[in-house]
Parts: C-alpha cells; structure tokens; sequence
C-alpha cells in the first residue's frame, strides 16, 4: 500500500510538470516560427535587397572616412602635411564617387549598355598609357599609377575592374537573346582573349592582386552564363600553373608565401607588416581601444591606411567593429545576389553577379591577408582602404547595380508608393502646422 501510493504521489507530482513544459515548448516554438516568418516576408520583399545594397554602401564608405582619417594622421605628419590630407582627399573621392553613383541610379540600364564599350576602350587605353616613361608612376615595385601632373594620380586598373563587368554583361546577355550561348566559341569569344589583353596590360605593371580579381570576374560572367562545370576545372588549372609560373619567378612574391601563418619576422624582416597586422587585431579586444587610439599605425604597421586598414579598425573597434565591417560585406554581396536572382534581363543579372564576385574575391584577399592565412596581394578593402581611384569605380559599379535594381516593376512601384506615402505625410504636417489654433 505504501509503494502504491508513493508511486500514486510521484505520478501525480509528475503529470503537472510535463503539462506546464509542453505548452511553454509549444510557445517558443510558435515564437520562432513568427519570427522566421516574419523575416522571409522582410526578405521577400521587393525593395529588401535595394535597401540593403544602398544601405551597406553608405555605412562602409563612412567608416572608411572616419578610419582613413584615424589611420592616415600620423604618416601625413611624418611627410609634413595636414593630419586630415588623406582624409581631404578621400572625401573629395567619395563626393565625386556618391555624384557619379547617384547619376548611374538614375541612367537608364539601356543608356549603361551604350557606355559599355567606351568604357572598356577607355580602361584599356588608361592601362597603356601607364607603361609610357614619364606618365607611369611606380609604387612598392608596382607600375600601376598614372601621373596626370600635380596631386592628380590615378590607378586605371581600378577603372578596368568596372569596365570589364559592364563591358562582359552587355557582351553576354545580347549572345543570351541570340540564342548563342549554347556554342563555345559565343561563350569564349571574344569575353576571353578582352579578359586576355587586360590580365596581360595589368601584369605588365606588376599587379597580380588585381589580375586575380579581373579572373574571378571572368569566371563570375562565366558561372551565371551558363558555362559547363569542365570549362571552369580546365580554365582553374591553367591559372593555377600560370600563377605558380609567375610565383616561383619573383622573389618578391615568392617571399609573401613565406609568412602564411607565422608570428616570426622573417629573414630581413619580410613578414613585418603580416605579424603587425596580426598583433594589432588581437590587441584591440572586444571593443578595442578607441577611434584614434591605436598604437601600430605610429611607424609598425606599414600602409595602415590601404592594405592593412582592417588591422586598424580591428585594434581601435576591437572584435565588434570587425564584424561590423565582415557583416556589412555580407549583407551587400546577399543583397547583390537577391537582386540577380530576380532580374528578369540578363544583363542586370549578369551585372550584379560580376560586381558582387568583385567586391567579395577583393574583400577577401585583403581580409585574407591581414588575418595571415592569404599572401599580402596589395588590393585595397573595398569602400573603406584609402583610393580615390578604387572608391569611385566600386562607387559606380554599385550605381548601376541599383539602377538595374530599380529597372524591376516591382522595385518601380514599391519606390513610387513609399514617394506618395512620403509626400501625404508631409503634407498632413503642413496642414496641421498652418491651422489656427482654437482658443
């Protein structure tokens, strides 16, 4: 009788417990379920990815603003200039950078596909001129600036990046209406041997950072073209003996393999900047040590304000900062592939595909390079390293990809409704403020 009714009480004492957890399961689980539908209807809709894309373009460039400026101060008075010169000079690319972006949202797409070929002819005849004595300027071994006299410098394999995809989606997406992609020779010519002659103009200088941008473009177009899975495996393995030719025959590049993963300095110090990247990101902490405040950018840290910018923001932002920039990056490249996966014209999808595959193969090269687990290619992060030339063109390539954005009736009639709500309420306040108040 006792163990019968011990076991009576302990089943009673049990039921209600199981009662009060189910519900509160059931519960949670509803919560998450709303909250999981609520973000796909977010996601869905048809102005999500324009915002997002607009959105993350605006916050990187004036993070960068505020970073070149705390990053560059100290250089610019070892040179004996203003502590805000490359502050003044980023800015004034950002102005003509947002005015140039501003009137590629509002160009028609048709009017951008007229400009494609003048634009790649104009990048190609930039990148000649460079290797002219007297109008090529080298830097760090590199002969990738133009001289344009005075303060004017300009970099056009910048210039090229942005030229290529225009030039490649326009290319592709009429041979797409022709119905011509289903034949290699369309698919490779004449995409290729263009993509050929710049890869050769850029290496000439020595440039082989945005060489591998301008093959991850090349292979981007490729990809949303349609192009078999064999091509990439035969067009990876050429590139890859290719690079490991142009490797193994410069010391210089030779010597950035050297300092994978290492904390060592190296012989004559040749991962000093990689092992100072390293130690200032660990140095920052979680919320770093203040805008301003950091330490390597006073003589340790070669190029903080272009290569190794990350380095910077990680010691002064600490963890949150970075991941604020990683985050930002990846809400813009998702925003860019939202955008491709609902273009309807070819070209817009193939514009948005070869600007996010740029954007994202360059952000993670310099990433990849600051953390040490990729060789210092020497490109910049985009929309936040110092580069007037590397801000404006990333600047325009992102103006079209909105204006193909906008293009969508979707995007045209949400935009138009939120000018109309916008305006009503406007007016209501206007009213409200004329009215005489009763006494």
């Amino acid at each position: 009788m006792n163990r019968s009714a011990s076991s009576a009480r302990a089943g009673a004492t049990a039921r209600p417990a199981r009662r009060v957890r189910e519900p509160r399961i059931g519960q949670a689980r509803k919560v998450r379920g709303r909250a999981a539908a609520r973000v796909r209807r977010t996601w869905n809709r048809p102005l999500t990815p324009y915002y997002l894309v607009a959105g993350s373009t605006a916050l990187l460039a004036a993070l960068g603003l505020v970073m070149v400026f705390s990053a560059s101060q100290i250089q610019a008075l070892r040179y004996g200039l203003s502590p805000a010169f490359y502050l003044h000079k980023q800015a004034a690319a950002a102005a003509v950078g947002g005015l140039l972006m501003a009137g590629a949202v509002r160009l028609p797409v048709r009017t951008h596909r007229l400009l494609a070929r003048p634009l790649l002819a104009g990048a190609m005849a930039l990148l000649v001129l460079v290797q002219v004595p007297g109008l090529g300027r080298t830097v760090n071994g590199n002969t990738n600036w133009l001289s344009l006299g005075g303060p004017f410098v300009v970099q056009p394999s910048e210039f090229t990046k942005a030229a290529f995809v225009v030039w490649g989606a326009d290319l592709l997406a009429r041979k797409q209406r022709q119905g011509l992609l289903g034949q290699w020779k369309h698919l490779l010519v004449p995409l290729v041997p263009v993509a050929l002659m710049l890869l050769g103009l850029v290496l000439l200088g020595g440039d082989m950072g945005t060489a591998v941008i301008v093959c991850a473009v090349l292979f981007g177009l490729l990809w949303v073209a349609g192009a078999p899975v064999r091509l990439f495996v035969t067009a990876l393995a050429g590139v890859g003996l290719l690079s490991a030719v142009l490797i193994a025959t410069s010391p210089h590049r030779l010597s950035r393999f050297a300092c994978l993963g290492t904390m060592d300095l190296g012989p004559a110090d040749q991962c000093w900047q990689v092992v100072h990247g390293t130690y200032a990101l660990s140095t920052g902490g979680l919320f770093g040590n203040g805008i301003g405040a950091g330490i390597e950018k006073w003589g340790e840290l070669p190029e903080p304000h272009t290569d190794f910018i990350l380095a910077v923001t990680g010691e002064e932002l600490g963890l949150v900062g970075t991941l604020s920039v990683l985050g930002l990056f990846a809400a813009l490249c998702a925003g860019g592939l939202k955008i491709a996966a609902r273009a309807r014209q070819p070209f817009i999808r193939l514009v948005a595909a070869g600007t996010v595959t740029w954007i994202a193969a360059q952000a993670s090269i310099n990433i990849g390079g600051v953390l040490g687990l990729l060789p210092v290619a020497g490109v910049p992060l985009p929309l936040v390293s110092y580069g007037g030339s590397a801000l404006i063109a990333v600047l325009y390539a992102l103006g079209l990809l909105l204006a193909g954005a906008r293009s969508e009736p979707s995007v045209r009639s949400a935009l138009a409704a939120h000018r109309r709500a916008r305006l009503g309420v406007a007016l209501s306040r206007l009213g409200r403020r004329s009215r005489p108040e009763r006494r």
